[in-house]
């Protein structure tokens, strides 16, 4: 089984990113016999472009082989590629890499089904509200 971990870096010890489309690098980490067999690190394209980068973020991952991905948030887009893409979706944060993973082989992170973010909502929430 692979796993593509939205990461801040490229490695192990690297923390979850919260952002999935725009995070700048995913983990990709391969899981057997419920223990970490290898990992590779892929820079994320869709980080820079303008529009987009949610799908072009789920559409590397799917390319990677991923059957699940962790991230500290998902926006619409991304969830509905994913999904269509029967990759499931767990959320973590505050973590490095390698303990979300071990925490989803232990089955301890929270699959999610439905967007946990809105484009945009972060930006309209410090301009004065939603």
């Amino acid at each position: 089984m692979k796993v593509a971990v939205s990461s801040v870096g490229n490695t192990l010890s690297s923390f979850v990113d919260i952002r999935f489309g725009r995070c700048p690098y995913f983990i990709i980490v391969e899981i057997e016999n419920n223990k970490i067999k290898g990992f590779e690190f892929v820079p994320n394209e869709a980080a820079m472009v303008g529009g987009g980068a949610g799908i072009r973020a789920a559409q590397l991952v799917a390319t990677k082989g991923a059957n699940a991905v962790i991230c500290g948030n998902i926006g619409p887009n991304a969830m509905l590629a994913l999904s269509q893409a029967g990759i499931k979706v767990y959320i973590a944060s505050g973590m490095s890499v390698k303990d979300a993973v071990e925490k989803f082989i232990k089955g301890e992170l929270t699959e999610v089904s439905a967007p946990t973010f809105r484009p945009g909502g972060f930006r309209r929430r410090f301009r004065g509200g939603w």
